[in-house]
């Protein structure tokens, strides 16, 4: 015997949920296979279900279409902070810059290998290290380091960190928009549970085919077993070639008619 499936995605609540109320606007009240009151909280939660599924959808989006900016400006920080960094150790290699210039920027004297610039929070607070330690270090006369400067550094950080900000507000709000639909989905489940039982019930006075023929219309989801599926298609198999060997013997009786008509 085929078993019925209830809905296991969102999707399938809200499909569920709207043949239902399909079912609602195309018969009167007395003539539905589900309560009134069913109808009343269905049409109660329906929509705000719908909308929280919705919203759970669009920061879905938002979060993934700006995630890729975020990773070009997340790039091209690491790139300006690496390559300032590189080209410090290089004056100070060359005797441009004393080895103290690295203590401005939070690196040991004596430190040439690049700090670590793996995650954000490296990105963070190196960044903030380097903008901030130049701008004191030119206080105190250090000559300016260029191509690139701190300045276009800092713009490139700048633009990270506000990215970055934003990234994790996006994130936080696809979370909260998560947690509202996990929150609904056992009211949405109860009520289709509900609805499912109340159909099946009424047409239960009909032979199994024909209840879940009639169910099957306001929603109610069947799943055949594999080898239900089989027997299924070979029955439709044989019923086709059932008509189709039927449909032959009246053709040929027509043909025989015909043949005997024009010989009378």
């Amino acid at each position: 015997m085929p078993y019925r499936r209830l809905p296991n995605t969102d999707a399938a609540r809200i499909k569920a949920m709207v043949k239902a109320i399909d079912m609602s606007m195309k018969l009167p009240s007395n003539k539905l296979a589900f309560s009134h009151l069913t109808l009343q909280k269905l049409n109660t939660l329906f929509p705000q279900f719908e909308l929280v599924v919705m919203r759970q959808k669009e920061a879905y989006k938002n979060q993934t279409q700006r995630s890729k900016k975020f990773a070009e400006k997340t790039k091209r920080a690491k790139l300006y902070l690496s390559h300032f960094i590189q080209v410090m150790n290089f004056m100070i290699l060359r005797g441009e810059l004393p080895e103290s210039d690295r203590n401005f920027f939070g690196l040991k004297s004596f430190e040439r290998s690049l700090p670590p610039l793996m995650s954000d929070a490296d990105l963070l607070a190196i960044g903030k290290q380097i903008v901030d330690g130049d701008q004191e270090r030119q206080k105190f006369g250090g000559k300016m380091i260029t191509n690139p400067t701190a300045a276009v550094v800092r713009v490139h950080y700048e633009d990270f960190k506000t990215a970055y900000f934003e990234q994790k507000n996006l994130q936080k709000q696809y979370l909260m928009a998560m947690q509202n639909t996990a929150n609904m989905r056992s009211q949405a489940d109860n009520i289709i549970l509900q609805l499912w039982n109340e159909i099946e019930n009424t047409f239960s006075i009909f032979p199994d085919e024909i209840k879940r023929d009639k169910a099957s219309e306001y929603g109610v989801v069947y799943i055949f077993r594999p080898s239900e599926r089989t027997q299924k298609a070979q029955k439709q198999l044989s019923e086709q070639r059932a008509e189709k060997l039927k449909q032959t013997n009246l053709n040929n009786k027509e043909k025989e008619l015909s043949f005997s008509g024009q010989h009378f």
